[in-house]
């Protein structure tokens, strides 16, 4: 497994923590999001489609920091959009690690040999590179061509600087298991810590819907991939999720999702309920916990969640089942993904409450309250919300 063990001892000593004090929702890691603007257009992407004037707003240092400090989870994934656009993202990084965050700065890499000078190596530090499969399949997904060879000369250049990294891959449901696995050979060979896998995430303003998967073709795209991931007995890729979540990607688990494990602050506020779905922002991550009426969502509860098997919704519910039965993890980990055999029950989806498309009212809901609060902190603190170029 790519996850240092000291590392995955410091959450589990937070979780235990957490259920010692008799809490029932709190959180793994924080998805950031300063800023919204990118460098790329990827036709599966839902998080680049907005007005300019969303487009250059970012969170300041202070915001970030100070979101971190809200939540109290031990791992912060810093996306976006590209966050290396944002000028401050070193000390961004830097007041994390201070915090004694474990930080993932995930980025398409196309401005990172020109950054990587602004940041040191540190433990508790990974460059989390966006790699969706060999060169052809890649510059597919990000809509152009060249991007993967970018990427991968960035990579090796981060990993002979000391650094620790990571890719971060999502599948389509047009990729192949068999390239796939030969990807994940040749960047196992690039010496990368580990390997983040999910399936395509479906978001609803995304430009290409018909590429996501849908949880049975997740379910056999996994189990072909993961077919050939036998090194002589044992697992041969270095993997950055937990087992369990891996082998739920194989059908093997029956996991309802934990929203709140994973909970994402942006230039909106806290967006409910998780990463994917933006159907209201709170003001504040306790307005989160405490007024999101969690039942409405997931697997079996509403439309719209139906297709989801994300790490950002599932990754929590399998690392807390690890945690409450490791001899489950251990041998997870120890066979890897079961590839043979009946899969896990499904979630009944008879019950499930219709789609509610209120996405694009929220958003402008957040922009009004937005204009009339930029007036008032700008005397007051200054502009935290300042242009940032579209590409360089």
């Amino acid at each position: 497994m790519g996850i240092p063990l000291a590392q995955q001892a410091k959450v589990a000593a937070y979780v235990v923590k957490q259920q010692l004090a008799g809490r029932k929702r709190f959180p793994l890691v924080l998805m950031l999001e300063p800023l919204f603007r990118c460098n790329l257009a990827c036709a599966g992407c839902g998080k680049i489609d907005y007005p300019d004037e969303i487009l250059n707003k970012r969170l300041s240092v202070e915001d970030c920091l100070g979101a971190a400090e809200e939540c109290g989870a031990p791992v912060v994934a810093i996306a976006g959009g590209e966050p290396l656009l944002h000028k401050e993202m070193p000390q961004i990084v830097e007041g994390l690690l201070a915090q004694g965050r474990i930080v993932i700065l995930c980025t398409n890499a196309l401005l990172l040999e020109k950054r990587m000078e602004a940041y040191k190596p540190h433990p508790r530090f990974i460059w989390d590179i966006h790699l969706d499969g060999d060169k052809a399949q890649h510059d597919w997904a990000v809509s152009q061509e060249g991007v993967y060879e970018r990427a991968v000369a960035a990579l090796k250049k981060v990993r002979d600087a000391g650094f620790r990294t990571a890719i971060n891959c999502t599948l389509f449901n047009n990729a192949d298991a068999e390239r796939t696995a030969k990807f994940f050979d040749d960047v196992t060979a690039m010496g990368v810590d580990n390997i983040m896998l999910s399936p395509g995430y479906a978001y609803e303003r995304a430009p290409d819907q018909k590429h996501f998967l849908n949880r049975q073709a997740t379910k056999n795209l996994f189990r072909d991939v993961f077919r050939h991931n036998d090194g002589k007995g044992k697992p041969k890729w270095r993997m950055g999720n937990s087992p369990l979540f891996l082998d739920f990607l194989a059908g093997n688990q029956t996991y309802h999702c934990t929203p709140w494990g994973n909970p994402t602050r942006n230039i909106f506020g806290w967006q409910r309920p998780c990463y994917l779905l933006g159907e209201g922002y709170a003001k504040s991550f306790t307005e989160l916990m405490e007024t999101t009426d969690w039942d409405k969502y997931g697997v079996g509860n509403y439309e719209k969640c139906a297709d989801c098997m994300v790490h950002s919704g599932f990754e929590a519910t399998a690392a807390l089942d690890a945690i409450k039965r490791p001899w489950k993890a251990v041998t997870a980990q120890l066979r890897g993904p079961r590839t043979e055999g009946p899969m896990a029950p499904e979630i009944d989806l008879s019950q499930q409450r219709p789609a509610e498309y209120v996405f694009s009212a929220h958003v402008q809901k957040a922009m009004n309250e937005m204009a009339h609060e930029a007036p008032r902190k700008g005397a007051k603190h200054g502009d935290t919300a300042k242009p940032v170029a579209a590409a360089e």
